[in-house]
């Protein structure tokens, strides 16, 4: 028992709050690191699709398989993975893969206000 009589003290109180205080940090650094992870997956993802497609748009005059064989090249140079490819006439529309964020991109000729391919 203590001097004051109460069978409790309030010696130690203050390592505890400096532990749970301590704790708090770790976890707010953590959740932002986390969430700073994601935009960085979400950005290298859009940037490796859009590098892809235009890539393998320059490739579509001689198909499909060449035009996404060439966008996956350079989907994985950039630390991406195709997953899917689709070459529709001069168009080529692709998905990729970063850390698990996916992004697609398209790219093509430019077209006209009327649809059609500018000259």
């Amino acid at each position: 028992m203590s001097i004051s009589g109460r069978w409790w003290s309030d010696r130690g109180s203050a390592s505890i709050f400096g532990v749970a205080a301590g704790l708090t940090v770790v976890l707010a650094g953590s959740t932002v690191a986390l969430a700073a992870a994601t935009l960085i997956a979400r950005a290298e993802a859009r940037s490796a699709a859009d590098l892809a497609a235009l890539a393998g748009a320059a490739w579509t005059r001689a198909g499909q398989n060449v035009a996404c064989a060439r966008a996956a090249q350079i989907a994985t140079a950039n630390h991406a993975a195709m997953v899917s490819c689709v070459v529709d006439g001069l168009d080529i529309e692709l998905t990729v893969e970063v850390k698990g964020i996916r992004a697609v991109a398209r790219a093509g000729p430019v077209r006209t206000m009327g649809g059609s391919d500018a000259t």
